[in-house]
């Protein structure tokens, strides 16, 4: 089967990540896929065009606001892959809302990377179902139930066996001569729902009195306008360094090396970052957010923290309890072989994308 895969294709995010190793997944069952980034579309004209132009028979998109919406109307059978900004802020939206309701209505199928998330879907627009009841004499159609299924990111890991730590550590201006050095790793791209300034001022006070410890923020430059508000902030910032995107091998290498891997995220979907650092058997510290806590189970799989000055606190005690950095380490390395099999993810794609194959009764 030909498929379009519309999805957010910024190098270096983990919406590309997430999308080629999808793509991945079908690939091996002998589809083929015809992966676009949905941002090079502005109508469903164009991927009117598109699907003629490339004969593709079924469709998928990773976002119900971002892709699917262009995919209405094409009269080909198409699924779609929650994001974390559909639930978590598109949703919210009215306009958007009443779209992505729309999309899916449309859709074979959904797919959830966490229950709460699915949850969520579900009672979003439920109640967007019932309103429309009230407003316009319409029936109640429960389009979202047993739609939506659940499927946990698949997470493998590709550190660079080549890359050089010390040079690393020499490019981002850290002294690497320094005694017992405890890199923290905040993995990000520059927007705001990312929030990586959130640490910035309290992590600067405690490099102040302890020299070896770092942050290191690393991933795109999302947002123009916001980037440059971070660079100003890291620039006054006393242990705290920005570097830019860089390759998933390059970066698998660094989480390895680090001391730990931290997500302050206003809102998350489902972090791969997180997942990568647990399965790198490195100690995660996150933000108390509902997707970061689906993930981490605090002192369990790792630490939640619910502001800056807690974020230092459990840093400093992760440091000194060697027993407790190590327990995190193992549960978390288990967690993730446990429930975010890459084999698994697998399986459930290859099987989902057969609702898109024959009629609608099918």
């Amino acid at each position: 089967m030909r498929l379009l895969f519309l999805a957010v294709l910024r190098p270096h995010t983990g919406n590309a990540v997430t999308a080629q190793r999808v793509r991945a997944h079908l690939e091996a069952a002998g589809h083929v896929c015809v992966l676009k980034d949905a941002f090079d579309f502005e109508s469903p004209s164009e991927i009117a065009n598109l699907i003629l132009a490339e004969n593709c028979e079924a469709a998928l998109a990773l976002h119900l606001y971002r892709g699917g919406r262009l995919l209405q109307g094409h009269q080909i059978p198409f699924g779609i892959i929650f994001g974390g900004t559909d639930v978590n802020e598109d949703a919210n939206q009215e306009e958007k809302n009443t779209v992505m309701g729309r999309v899916l209505e449309e859709a074979r199928f959904a797919v959830a990377f966490t229950e709460s998330m699915k949850e969520m879907a579900q009672a979003q627009w439920k109640a967007r179902q019932i309103s429309l009841a009230v407003t316009r004499a319409v029936p109640v159609q429960p389009h979202a139930k047993g739609k939506i299924y659940v499927q946990s990111q698949g997470i493998a890991t590709t550190p660079n066996a080549a890359f050089n730590w010390n040079t690393f550590l020499q490019r981002s201006e850290i002294n690497h001569s320094a005694d017992n050095l405890h890199i923290f790793l905040l993995i990000c791209g520059l927007r705001q729902v990312k929030d990586p300034l959130y640490l910035v001022d309290a992590f600067s006070e405690w490099h102040q009195e302890e020299p070896s410890v770092y942050l290191v923020i690393a991933g795109p430059e999302v947002d123009p306008v916001f980037t440059r508000e971070v660079k100003a902030k890291v620039r006054r910032a006393a242990g705290v360094r920005l570097i830019g995107e860089m390759p998933q091998e390059d970066l698998h290498a660094v989480v390895k090396n680090c001391f730990a891997v931290v997500n302050s995220s206003v809102s998350e979907g489902m972090s791969a970052a997180i997942l990568e650092a647990m399965d790198l058997e490195v100690p995660v510290l996150a933000r108390n957010i509902p997707g970061n806590a689906a993930v981490v189970k605090h002192e369990v799989t790792g630490l939640l923290f619910s502001n800056p000055q807690e974020f230092v606190h459990l840093a400093k005690r992760l440091l000194s309890e060697p027993a407790l950095e190590k327990e995190i380490v193992v549960n978390g390395r288990e967690y993730v072989r446990r429930y975010h099999s890459w084999q698994v993810e697998r399986h459930t794609y290859q099987q989902l994308i057969r609702k898109l194959e024959g009629s609608t009764e099918d």
